[in-house]
């Protein structure tokens, strides 16, 4: 787990080790989310960027018969 300081404008740098493992770039948006008693940074993704990521991902789901007339 990496610290980091907050400067007096309120910023903060992400560890160069999180950034490359994230590919996190210049001008990269992030979410900025309040979750219990953190702050979560969420990199936002186009859609063209996270084609795929799911591949191989087991599909098959156990679902109740359908009862509908």
């Amino acid at each position: 787990m990496k610290a980091v300081k907050v400067s007096p404008k309120y910023q903060v740098v992400i560890p160069r080790e999180i950034r490359e493992t994230m590919d996190i770039r210049p001008g990269t948006k992030v979410q900025v989310l309040l979750y219990e008693n953190r702050i979560e940074l969420i990199p936002v993704r186009s859609p063209a960027t996270m084609r795929g990521f799911v591949r191989g991902i087991d599909t098959t789901v156990e679902r109740e018969e359908d009862d509908r007339a």
